[in-house]
């Protein structure tokens, strides 16, 4: 296989005309792809076939599935259909070449989550978009969380999926291999118990409460069964199946406690056995009270979001204003006007603000009243949070694939999001930078006509 490497302006004239007039051309221009290749590691293995795209490639098809919200194996039929999709990632495929391997980006996405720097490469977009911004100098903050794709988790079903990998996965195919016995246990009788219960529409806490009962009694003696199993020495485990059992003695170990003691929060709290590192992260939302998935700090400066913090366990975001203004005056300069709701209104952070001489939209306290002109600023400022802040939360969820995140792993989970919230801010850069343009092009009009 011959690779085909080249840049968007050595392609045919016409296409490239094509490409760079529309709006993904636009977001393509408005990328420093030569910098962004600097991230990547100097030293690479030589082993294995060829890539089918090189370094600026693959960052660029990660922009692409943010922006095409398609899934991985509807990129991969697209990127060989569309040659606008193929200029973008700096690779024409040949009249007979066709990319067969729909676990391309995945592939891509492990191997930038292990060797790219996320907060180095928001740094540099950042930095090269700065030129582009007004009013920078009113900086924005809130935070959200970008949901994670598992269903719904309940004690029950967690506890029922532990049981079912620990026999089904372990146990039983152990004595197979083995050609003895399977222990003596109530594994299938639970089994029906477990579907007569989950076809139920109500479901009481009395109901709810015996089947958790059953259930750990169910995993305790299961795991003891595996352990004498294991104990005969034949049976060797993987390195995900270890990982895996050690994640569900650990839940066996959290409701075990939450049983006993009749308690409905604990620190760490496992809830997905897919997906260990998530946690409960309480929003207070009418519809939606609890979400399970990343939860983001994210500041806005001139329509731009920058990553503050982003983690899986839930934390205070009021706590993080005096970082997050001089992570914003590193980028863009220090902030003349914070905007940000109430939870921000602490006793220390309105020391900090006012050693500062930042104006907010906090209510103001003390016996001095605010004059109009106050009172006309901290309006605009809270109109801005209220409506560009919130709004943006959306637009990442509906437009740019942050809904409900599908990634496998922690690390592809941070770059998914890093990558949605980043394609989000090409796509506004692009437009920022069309309206500059056609600003500059009728001021040359008009001094042509004079």
């Amino acid at each position: 296989m011959q690779l085909l490497i080249f840049k968007p302006e050595e392609a045919q004239p016409l296409k490239y005309y094509k490409f760079k007039n529309t709006e993904l051309g636009k977001v393509h221009s408005c990328i420093p792809w030569e910098e962004l290749e600097q991230l990547f590691p100097t030293t690479q293995e030589n082993s294995g076939r060829k890539s089918w795209l090189n370094n600026k490639g693959k960052l660029a098809l990660m922009f692409l599935k943010s922006y095409s919200g398609l899934s991985d194996e509807k990129l991969i039929e697209r990127f060989n259909t569309d040659w606008a999709y193929q200029m973008f990632c700096f690779r024409l495929l040949g009249d007979h070449e066709e990319i067969k391997d729909i676990t391309l980006p995945s592939t891509i996405r492990s191997y930038l989550s292990t060797n790219i720097d996320m907060d180095k490469l928001q740094f540099i977009l950042l930095k090269h978009w700065k030129g582009d911004i007004k009013y920078f100098n009113m900086l924005l903050m809130d935070a959200t969380c970008y949901e994670s794709d598992i269903r719904h988790p309940t004690d029950v079903k967690l506890l029922w999926e532990c049981c079912y990998f620990v026999f089904e996965k372990l146990l039983f195919k152990a004595c197979k291999d083995l050609n003895i016995k399977r222990p003596r246990n109530k594994y299938r009788e639970q089994r029906e118990k477990y579907l007569n219960y989950s076809k139920r529409r109500r479901k009481g806490y009395k109901l709810t409460r015996k089947r958790k009962g059953s259930l750990l009694y169910l995993l305790n003696k299961g795991l003891n069964q595996l352990q004498e199993v294991l104990n005969l020495g034949s049976v060797h485990l993987t390195e995900k199946e270890r990982a895996k059992l050690r994640t569900i003695k650990k839940v066996r170990f959290q409701q075990q406690y939450m049983f006993d003691n009749k308690v409905e929060r604990i620190d760490e709290r496992i809830v997905s056995l897919a997906k260990p590192w998530l946690r409960p992260i309480v929003r207070g939302k009418e519809t939606k009270k609890v979400e399970f998935g990343f939860k983001a700090h994210i500041l806005q400066a001139g329509g731009i979001c920058i990553i503050d913090h982003l983690a899986a366990n839930a934390f205070n975001e009021s706590t993080r204003l005096k970082q997050s203004f001089y992570k914003h005056q590193k980028i863009f300069g220090s902030a003349t006007h914070i905007g940000a709701d109430g939870i921000y209104a602490t006793n220390k952070n309105r020391c900090f603000i006012t050693s500062k001489n930042i104006i907010t939209n906090f209510k103001k306290k003390g016996p001095r009243a605010l004059t109009k002109e106050e009172k006309a600023i901290r309006s605009i400022i809270a109109k801005e949070r209220s409506t560009r802040m919130e709004g943006i939360f959306g637009t990442h969820k509906r437009n740019y694939g942050l809904s409900k995140i599908k990634a496998r792993t922690q690390a592809n989970e941070i770059l998914w999001i890093t990558f949605g919230i980043l394609t989000s801010n090409a796509v506004i850069m692009s437009k920022k930078k069309e309206k500059k343009h056609e600003k500059s092009t009728y001021g040359d009009q008009l001094q042509l006509v004079a």
